[in-house]
């Protein structure tokens, strides 16, 4: 599917700085995301971890991250890059050191990484539990605890999590995952208390089944005949919500969860 043209203004963000986590993969949505952000202006410094595609079935892209940032310079944005694993305890202040010393400022989060794997009930293990909890939910909320000690007020602070379908139906095979998004959601309403009053608001977008590369070609077919529209979500919808909500037009938007599904 052909990609819409950009509805936003290329000023919306222009002087204004955004961290989008979980760059890695071309046919990823913080790719999309971070190429949105950068059409409508915005300077960048993404976080990859490429490894962990590496040893998942859709695999890494073959030319990793470094491409990327390239193709995202080809914007006129600024753009900086560091590779960091949220399963270290030090990774989230580490990437917003380096952010800060980058830029000076930061006036956007986006928290799009994800850790996950397959796991039902009698297949659980404690170590796959505490991995999806410490990537999905204590990095992010390291990384949001970072972002407002360095957000200095000024109009434009925004932090966007992700989340996923839990709330919407059963996922009966990916339970740790299920724990690790759920936690997310159903954080947005007091991280947002606790930081609109520092010129932060705080959203939850749920992108729906969104076209990655990681479906087989059973699950794609069910998923795709099951849509209201006939079709997966491509990243790239998700992104135009996510670029949309960093805009002064969403400045009266928080503590929402969003679902960007197409009706589903």
């Amino acid at each position: 599917m052909t990609r819409p043209d950009f509805a936003l203004r290329p000023d919306a963000l222009r002087g204004r700085v955004a961290i989008v986590t979980g760059v890695s993969r071309r046919k990823g949505i913080g790719y999309a995301i971070a190429t949105r952000l950068a059409q409508a202006g915005a300077d960048l410094f993404v976080q990859s971890y490429a490894p962990y595609d590496a040893a998942q079935p859709w695999g890494a892209d073959p030319d990793g991250p470094d491409t990327l940032v390239h193709a995202l310079r080809q914007s006129g944005r600024r753009v900086e890059h560091l590779t960091a694993d949220f399963e270290d305890p030090a990774a989230p202040q580490t990437v917003l050191d380096a952010a800060t010393a980058a830029f000076g400022h930061i006036d956007i989060l986006i928290a799009n990484h994800a850790y996950s794997t397959y796991g039902g009930v009698g297949e659980l293990e404690a170590a796959e539990i505490d991995r999806h909890l410490s990537v999905n939910v204590r990095a992010t909320l390291l990384l949001v605890q970072a972002f407002a000690a360095q957000h200095d007020g000024r109009t434009g602070g925004r932090v966007i999590l992700m989340t996923s379908g839990q709330h919407e139906g059963p996922m009966p095979g990916e339970l740790a995952y299920v724990a690790s998004k759920a936690a997310l959601h159903g954080l947005t309403r007091s991280l947002s208390e606790a930081l609109v009053r520092r010129g932060i608001t705080v959203n939850t977008v749920n992108p729906g089944a969104t076209d990655t590369g990681y479906a087989g070609e059973e699950l794609y077919r069910i998923v795709a005949e099951a849509s209201p529209q006939g079709r997966w979500g491509e990243p790239d919808d998700a992104a135009r919500l996510i670029a949309w909500l960093c805009t002064d037009d969403a400045r009266w938007i928080t503590g929402q969860v969003i679902n960007s599904t197409g009706g589903s």
